[in-house]
């Protein structure tokens, strides 16, 4: 998914996010707005884990 593409089906998105990371506010992912770099520092924050662990993350979802 492209840029935006996803920006525009964060809305689709958020019950995914919501599911899988449970720990996010929906502030948070409001404020993720679909954007990779953003979801990536949440799920550090939130969840401790390392970057490169953040990102494999966001591609299941985006895939």
């Amino acid at each position: 998914m492209n840029k935006d593409t996803l920006e525009g089906n964060w809305k689709q998105l958020r019950g995914k996010v919501r599911e899988n990371w449970g720990k996010l506010t929906d502030d948070e992912i409001d404020e993720i707005g679909g954007r990779k770099e953003n979801f990536v520092g949440k799920i550090q924050e939130k969840y401790g884990m390392k970057r490169d662990e953040a990102e494999k993350e966001w591609d299941k979802l985006t895939k």
